[in-house]
């Protein structure tokens, strides 16, 4: 476990550190920026910079490369996964239109004939989580599993993104008891997988919930990945199914139901989504 924990550090310091400075250097010229290509407004019409996300993309890639405890394959896993969706969610958030929302809306558009940057995205997802999967998992079936679940998680992480600090506290919430099995279990390596994007994602949490700055679509897709792989390099079989399984029913309700409107209606997922953040009626 002794190890297991230093290398959890390890992963979790450099990627706080690495995901910090990458956001300094990003934003050093955020208010020229403020009508910018990474700007965007939030849900209360305020703007608020996207370079949260590149920032996330380079603190977990920086990580996944240094952190100790890790295999050759398995930090090609996790550059593929972090920083493929990272580049995929990007483009989505630079080039991306409102003209259909939604993974159905996409996949939809896609059968007409139309291909949005969201379904580039879908697709570019899809195949970045078959290949970390390829090199984590033993055998085609495996491969599947794990490829589907890593992009799901990606995917699912980004419909979180809709309010400060969200996406983040779901990540952190998703991955500590990820994290904590390993050591538990004495699993240096899937400790210090765990632990790369928690890092970067907690010490990017201050800026998320003082509405400054937001994941968006690169931050968020890359955080998401990241985890999913950590799951499924840990879990047997039977739990990576039922995380794929999970994930899926989640998505396909996120269709039918505002995640915002269930959280907000439920007393202690709404404190939890509140907590450090600017009361809602302060606007």
């Amino acid at each position: 476990m002794a190890r297991g924990l230093l290398y959890a550090l390890a992963g979790a310091a450099i990627g706080a550190v690495a995901a910090r400075a990458a956001y300094s250097a990003f934003t050093r010229n955020r208010p020229a920026d403020l009508g910018g290509r990474w700007t965007r407004k939030n849900h209360r019409g305020e703007p608020i910079t996207l370079l949260e996300g590149p920032a996330f993309v380079a603190g977990a890639g920086a990580a996944a490369a240094l952190t100790p405890g890790l295999t050759p394959r398995t930090r090609l896993a996790a550059a593929l996964a972090g920083v493929g969706t990272g580049a995929l969610g990007a483009y989505d958030d630079l080039y991306g239109t409102t003209s259909s929302k939604g993974f159905k809306g996409h996949l939809t558009a896609l059968a007409r004939g139309e291909v949005t940057s969201g379904a580039v995205k879908i697709l570019g997802i899809g195949a970045t989580g078959l290949g970390a999967a390829a090199l984590v998992s033993d055998g085609p079936v495996d491969t599947l599993v794990n490829g589907a679940a890593i992009a799901g998680a990606a995917n699912l992480a980004n419909l979180f993104d809709l309010r400060p600090g969200r996406a983040i506290k779901v990540g952190l919430l998703a991955g500590g008891p990820l994290l904590a099995v390993s050591l538990l279990r004495s699993s240096p390596s899937a400790a210090a997988l765990a632990a790369v994007p928690l890092g970067a994602a907690a010490a990017l949490l201050p800026d998320d919930l003082g509405e400054r700055a937001m994941l968006g679509d690169a931050g968020a897709n890359s955080l998401g990945a990241l985890l999913g792989l950590a799951a499924v390099t840990k879990l047997g079989r039977p739990g990576r199914l039922v995380l794929l399984g999970t994930v899926a029913a989640l998505t396909a309700a996120s269709e039918k139901v505002s995640f915002t409107k269930v959280i907000a209606a439920n007393p202690v997922l709404n404190r939890i989504d509140m907590l450090g953040r600017r009361p809602v009626d302060h606007v």
